[in-house]
């Protein structure tokens, strides 16, 4: 492997890096998104995850590199510039999107309604990872691939694949495979979610600003509730998400 040096900001390269880190659409566009941080470079090096190139501040230590990868090194000040974080870590690096597969939905999973907010999204699928719990996006959802979303996910979605659906393919699949649709929400008609059987059912989980729009409201079989004291509105969507899939696995 041979390493590369850039000082140029203007480097067609580090644009491109930094569209990456921006644009959702050019993501989609360019098939490919961009990460950073060290120890998430770990992570992809580790589990394959379309690792292509790396962009790192010059002297600063990086873990062992496939061949195949390029090596890009860029002074403190470039590096500063390309990268979101505040205080980067001397590592961006650049990873192909996965191929799309059919999407489905199968017993035990959650599904997510307009969850926007990127550390929301990664910070529930790392959850789910970690309790083996497939994750559905749903319409309107952050993007799993937002530079945000990936640092939350702490490389869960190098390790799983994310899959997304519409919302009306979500509600298709659950009735032609049988699979309860429940809805977390706060409502009256809810159930206890601890009286619930979650095992084999999908639960929908909405943003904290808006909750489940109405068509899956609507659409689904039942509602649920976590139980909360009187002076408490609600939960952030990570937290919620994370007592349901407790919940499916017990």
């Amino acid at each position: 492997m041979t390493e590369q040096f850039i000082s140029s900001r203007q480097n067609p390269l580090l644009v491109h890096t930094k569209k990456l880190l921006t644009s959702r659409a050019y993501r989609m566009q360019c098939g490919e998104f961009a990460a950073d941080g060290t120890k998430l470079l770990e992570e992809a090096v580790k589990w394959e995850a379309g690792l292509h190139t790396v962009i790192a501040q010059e002297n600063v230590e990086l873990c062992k590199l496939p061949e195949f990868v390029r090596l890009v090194r860029v002074p403190a000040d470039v590096m500063k510039s390309v990268s979101q974080m505040d205080a980067p870590q001397g590592a961006i690096f650049l990873c192909k999107i996965p191929q799309e597969v059919s999407p489905e939905v199968l017993p035990g999973s959650i599904l997510l309604d307009q969850v926007q907010d990127p550390g929301n999204v990664g910070t529930i699928l790392r959850t789910a990872d970690a309790l083996d719990v497939p994750v559905v996006l749903l319409d309107g959802c952050a993007d799993a691939y937002n530079p945000k979303t990936v640092r939350a996910s702490m490389g869960a979605v190098f390790r799983s694949r994310v899959q997304m659906m519409k919302k009306e393919d979500a509600v298709r699949c659950c009735r032609e495979k049988n699979i309860p649709l429940l809805a977390a929400a706060l409502s009256e008609k809810a159930k206890d979610l601890r009286q619930a059987e979650l095992s084999r059912a999908a639960v929908i989980i909405g943003s904290e600003g808006q909750g489940i729009c109405r068509e899956l409201l609507f659409a689904s079989d039942g509602q649920i509730i976590i139980p909360m004291t009187a002076r408490c509105e609600s939960l952030n969507a990570a937290i919620a998400a994370t007592i349901v899939m407790w919940q499916m696995k017990r």
